[in-house]
């Protein structure tokens, strides 16, 4: 459980707030996942262009990366947007409130 903390102007620690729910675990993994592949692609990419000498392999490789991320991150927004509709719903006058605020 990971704790947030900042120091005041005195330069002592106050908490100010606890570790989340365990349902953020698995976006966390899920995006350390996606910069570990990353990461290792982009290492594939320069030992198979430069060591191995293999440039079109390696820049294929290279192509890798944004791929993974792009897709990574399209996951990402779709689960907050999952979210954002399923506590809208859930909630009794949820949309309402949300469409008066888009409104003014």
């Amino acid at each position: 459980m990971a704790l947030l903390k900042s120091e005041s102007e005195t330069g002592s620690v106050t908490q100010v707030n606890e570790a989340t729910g365990g349902q953020e675990m698995p976006e966390t993994r899920g995006a350390d996942l996606a910069l570990v592949a990353s990461a290792a692609s982009v290492l594939l990419a320069w030992y198979q262009f430069y060591l191995k000498g293999n440039k079109t392999r390696g820049l294929f490789i290279g192509l890798w990366p944004p791929t993974i991320l792009a897709f990574s991150s399209y996951l990402n927004q779709k689960a907050i947007l999952d979210k954002l509709e399923q506590s809208l719903l859930s909630s009794p006058g949820g949309l309402e409130s949300l469409r008066k605020m888009i409104v003014e």
